[in-house]
């Protein structure tokens, strides 16, 4: 009898997924490949390590990944941090040891199973994520298609990390000195997406095989190669502001002669430790708040294991330090990508891996080919549909508490970056889970002088200010009973305020009874009602 496959163990697949991976792996390769290289830009890093991080992230950790779907590579999230990193490390090989060291912290996080701390961030925040980032995408992508030499690849921030411009000044600057050849491609390969899409949602099995993003590829490289025959003027040529540039590799050039490698000599530098700790700790939290709106988006509704997810991004971050790529992390926008293109299994992450690989070794000069203004439209639909105006008016029919930390969220991502929009949003996320908790934990009901004030749930700290204020509107008189039956578990400060209150009744001439109120852990059970009850009665 033959022995199991080793690779079927670590995850199963069905063969009915093969075409909608390779549709998405392909999707998501033709967007990670100009932001690998534009993530090492805006870090400040070589180029080959942007692209060396990619490579890890989609076939190693894409392997390991606790998500069948979420795609791991550079993130612009982390290019600040990246770039202030290096300047203190003091060069990139002691930087690239900062990476390896912070890879093996997430592998220790991940074994001591830390993983839980992602399923503490609100939904709306993950919602409200999803969409700043789509908005992000369409507004950074236009400068682009409409062929403006001052784009940044791979910076996502309001405010520009290349020229002191801003998101918003950077589309003035693009519209008033738009390329004609450049807007021509992208609003004809914007064209071929949308229609290509409706065809394919109408069932036609020909748009459903054939990927639209390759579809629009070439015909961008097309348009560009007639151009340069036919109306010079419009060619794009071979310039970087225009064009995808990655290395090209040659017997003089081999990958062995460019490669970077940790400077271990460092390891004994306490500076080294806390640069790592710090990228962990972003790092860390990016990828699993990642993982959390993955999940939301499966279409398959699976849930991701997160203490396998910290171990697979640190074994990635570990070898990405290692061979000289940045470090890696969860990354929402080519996940985003992966999702909206019908991916359905890890193999279309690891698909758009070895497709970078391909391409770093075999393709370039046909990569370095494609007009960046296809690319900038195939983001703009990713973009777009992230983005949609029925996501805004679900979560706003949802109520306030939703809605005001998701468009807190929306607008600190796209004014900010990521990472300050994020935490803003979270502060928010939490006031308002605070709040809400705070109304509904218990109830008050009178009934002449008698009242009744009934622990719905459990009681906190962030309880302390609303029950006060009923305590102290309670007037001389008054019969009142604090009923405690419903709540497992009562923090201090609430049990020592109604405690405390017993002497303010007597003096007030308020009858004060307190039914199983005690500040230690309890299981609602008949027999703990009957035995376990604690009650200070004060006539």
């Amino acid at each position: 009898m033959a022995s199991p496959n080793p690779l079927r163990k670590l995850f199963p697949y069905q063969t009915t997924y093969i075409s909608a991976d390779l549709t998405a792996g392909l999707s998501v390769f033709l967007v990670s490949l100009p932001l690998c290289l534009g993530v090492a830009l805006a870090s400040g890093a070589p180029l080959l390590a942007g692209l060396v991080a990619g490579i890890i992230g989609g076939i190693v950790v894409g392997l390991l990944s606790g998500s069948e779907i979420s795609v791991t590579g550079p993130a612009a999230g982390l290019a600040v941090i990246v770039a202030e990193s290096i300047g203190t490390a003091g060069s990139y090989q002691a930087f690239l040891l900062v990476v390896v060291l912070a890879g093996l912290i997430q592998v220790l996080l991940g074994v001591f199973r830390v993983g839980w701390v992602s399923s503490f961030v609100p939904n709306s925040v993950v919602s409200g994520m999803l969409v700043g980032i789509g908005l992000v995408i369409v507004l950074k992508q236009i400068p682009l298609a409409l062929g403006s030499d001052r784009f940044y690849m791979g910076d996502f921030e309001f405010g520009s990390l290349a020229n002191g411009e801003n998101t918003l000044s950077e589309i003035y600057r693009a519209i008033v000195s738009a390329n004609s050849g450049a807007l021509f491609i992208s609003l004809v390969s914007l064209g071929v997406l949308i229609l290509w899409r409706r065809q394919a949602d109408k069932g036609i099995e020909f748009f459903r095989t054939l990927p639209s993003a390759l579809v629009a590829v070439l015909i961008g490289v097309g348009l560009n190669q007639l151009f340069r025959v036919y109306m010079p003027d419009w060619y794009l040529g071979n310039s970087d502001a225009h064009m995808v540039n990655i290395p090209i590799l040659s017997a003089e050039n081999g990958l062995d002669s460019i490669l970077l490698f940790p400077d271990f000599s460092r390891i004994g530098d306490l500076h080294i430790y806390a640069l790592a700790a710090t990228l962990v700790v972003v790092a860390s939290l990016e990828a699993l708040i990642t993982i959390e709106a993955a999940d939301r988006g499966d279409s398959l509704r699976r849930v991701s294991s997160t203490n396998k997810e910290l171990i697979a991004q640190g074994v990635g971050n570990m070898l990405s330090g290692l061979l000289g790529g940045l470090p890696v992390t969860a990354v929402a926008v080519r996940t985003s990508t992966n999702i909206f293109s019908g991916g359905k299994s890890r193999m279309a992450t690891m698909l758009q891996g070895f497709l970078l690989l391909g391409s770093l070794l075999f393709g370039a000069a046909i990569i370095n080919s494609i007009p960046l203004a296809c690319l900038a439209a195939l983001l703009i639909v990713i973009g777009y549909r992230l983005a949609s105006p029925s996501v805004f008016a679900r979560i706003y029919r949802e109520g306030w508490s939703q809605f005001i930390p998701f468009i807190t969220t929306v607008l600190g991502i796209v004014f900010t970056n990521l990472l300050i929009g994020l935490t803003v949003g979270l502060v928010v996320g939490y006031i308002f889970v605070l709040y809400t908790n705070a109304q509904s934990s218990f109830r008050v009901i009178r009934d002449g002088n008698n009242v009744l004030i009934k622990f719905q749930k459990d009681m906190y700290f962030p309880n302390k200010a609303k029950l006060k204020e009923t305590l102290r509107k309670l007037q001389p008189g008054d019969s009142v009973l604090v009923d405690g039956r419903y709540a497992t578990f009562i923090d201090h400060d609430i049990y020592q305020l109604v405690t405390d209150f017993s002497q303010t009744a007597r003096n007030l001439g308020i009858s004060y009874e307190l039914r199983d109120v005690t500040e230690r852990k309890k299981t609602l059970t008949h027999t703990d009602h009957a035995t376990v009850r604690k009650t200070i009665t004060v006539q």
